[in-house]
Formats: structure tokens, sequence, C-alpha cells
């Protein structure tokens, strides 16, 4: 089920995630499904044709690590991935080539804040469309889950918790602000090349106004990660027919998107502003040639993605 997680998009996407506070908008676990799907946008060039096609495999393996599935879950599961990444190379893959050029395209100039947002909420939508078709086989699988099932879940959690904990809340403020920054710095890095010393400082002075707090965004995990455990056990104990899980995982994604604890949504929406401001003006210390690298690597995703879904190789 869905979780408030991170989605590691690139900073050349006019959207990036980081530990400063570049957390895109609250997600929920059964999202990953879905990410995972996207996940080869993240992947070397040459490695991203690999990594779609084992990616209903991949898949497979991090939800069972999850949910622990049992002899008679297992064909269901594997059936549902199936079909929803044949349905994805058809009708996103295409879309996303489509998204990359023009993302492509406008990265080789300056940005504004709000052109950042706009791209982030493109993104958003495109997740929101495929994790809506996964609802249907999920309701069905979620039919099928047993307390044992639960428990499992509860305990991954509790342990990604820990994991998360010991890497983005160390006691130590000043430990925490530089893993937090070599973090960050790499992954800018990855996409522009090497930052000058004028750029890290801005990246610094930039990353020191960060609203965002590590245990703040735990807590909200946690609350998160209970209020899905608590929505199927109720609902499971109801004894639900197919309809009512749909509703019941539709209800669940939209809360978690936008979480019911006021707190939590004036804390979202501040790093959602931060966000768009420090991508712009982290995007727009860039050079050409930085920009040029960028550029080269989209146009590399786009080649394999064209692939991927069978399309014509681009003129462009």
């Amino acid at each position: 089920m869905r979780d408030f997680m991170r989605v590691p998009l690139p900073a050349a996407m006019m959207t990036m995630e980081s530990d400063m506070g570049l957390q895109t908008p609250f997600c929920v676990r059964a999202k990953r499904w879905i990410i995972l799907a996207l996940l080869p946008l993240l992947a070397s060039c040459s490695a991203l044709r690999l990594a779609y096609s084992t990616a209903p495999e991949i898949t497979y393996w991090w939800a069972d690590r999850y949910v622990d599935f049992n002899a008679e879950q297992v064909p269901r599961v594997r059936a549902a991935l199936a079909d929803w990444f044949a349905w994805h190379r058809i009708n996103q893959v295409p879309d996303y080539v489509a998204f990359l050029a023009s993302v492509r395209a406008q990265a080789m100039g300056s940005v504004t804040p709000a052109q950042v947002c706009q791209r982030s909420t493109e993104i958003g939508q495109r997740i929101e469309a495929a994790y809506e078709r996964a609802i249907p086989a999920m309701a069905d699988i979620a039919l099928t889950l047993t307390p044992a099932n639960l428990d499992h879940m509860e305990q991954r959690y509790r342990k990604g918790n820990l994991e998360f904990r010991n890497e983005y809340a160390q006691s130590d403020p000043r430990k925490r602000r530089e893993a937090s920054f070599d973090r960050t710095l790499k992954r800018m890095e990855d996409w522009y090349g090497r930052l000058d010393d004028g750029q890290r400082k801005e990246l610094a002075a930039a990353m020191a106004t960060s609203p965002f707090d590590a245990t703040t965004w735990l807590a909200e995990r946690e609350a998160r990660q209970q209020d899905i455990l608590r929505t199927l056990r109720t609902e499971l104990a109801a004894r639900p027919d197919l309809s009512r899980m749909v509703a019941a995982l539709r209800r669940l994604g939209e809360a978690q998107t936008q979480s019911p604890r006021p707190a939590a949504r004036d804390y979202q929406l501040r790093l959602v502003d931060y966000n768009c401001a420090l991508v712009a003006r982290l995007h727009n210390t860039t050079t050409p040639a930085q920009r040029q690298r960028l550029a080269e690597k989209l146009r590399g995703y786009e080649d394999d993605l064209r692939a991927i879904g069978g399309l014509a190789p681009s003129d462009s």
C-alpha cells in the first residue's frame, strides 16, 4: 500500500529530491509498484532496457519483501504485474518519451520556480494515472491478505523506519547536515557534471534555509503506515467485495497523497514551495556545458525508452 516516500527524479526533470527538503509529495506504499516502472529513468542508459525488461520480477520481489505472499497469492501478484507492465509499455512509455523531450528542451535555458512546480505536477499526474490503473488488481490481491501478511508488513515498516532513522535522523546535527549535503551534491553532479566552488557554495547556502526536518518526516511516514494497516485490517474484517476494496484503496490513496493531519499538510506545502524555488535556483547556476551534459543524458533515456516502447528513433 502507499507510503510517504522519496521519488528521486533528476533536477534536470525540473523536480529533484534530497535530504534537505526536496521531498516530492507524499505517496502511498503501493505506488512503489508504479514507481519501480519509472526507475529506469534513473538508471544508466546502457542498463535502462535491461532494467525495464526485468521490472516485473524486480517489483514482485520488492513487494514480497513487504507482504510475504503465500502460495495462493503468488500467481495473482505475478499475473497482475505482467498485465500492468504490458499496459504501461503501450500507454505510458511513449508519453515519457514526449515528456523527456520537452524537459530536455526546457532544461537548456533558465527556469522559474513556477515552471519547476508545473513539471512536478505533471510527473505526479503520470504516477496517479499509473496508480489508478493498478487499483483493481491491487484490490483483488488485498482481498486475499491474511493477518500474517499484515503483521509481516508492519514488521517491515518498522525495519525500514529504523533504517531511515539511522541514515537521515542522526543524533549529531552537524553530521546530519554534512551527509545531506554530500548526497545532494552527488545527485547534482550525476546530472550536470562537477560543480565549481561557487556552485557548491550556492548549494550549501540553499540547503541552510531548508524547512526539511527528518523527525517530522519520519513521524508522518509512521502515521501513514498506521493508516494503511488500520484501513486494511478494518476492511478485511468486514469481508468486503471487490468494489468496496477498490473504493477503500482509492480513498486511502487520496488521504495519503494529502495528509489528513493539518500540520503535515502545512509542512508539505512549505516543502513544495521551497523545492520549486531551490531547484530553479540551482539549475540557473549551471553553465551551458553542464546543461548540454544534462540534455545528452536525457536524450539517451529518450532513445532507450523509444526502443522499449517499439517507437521509431527520433530525428531531433
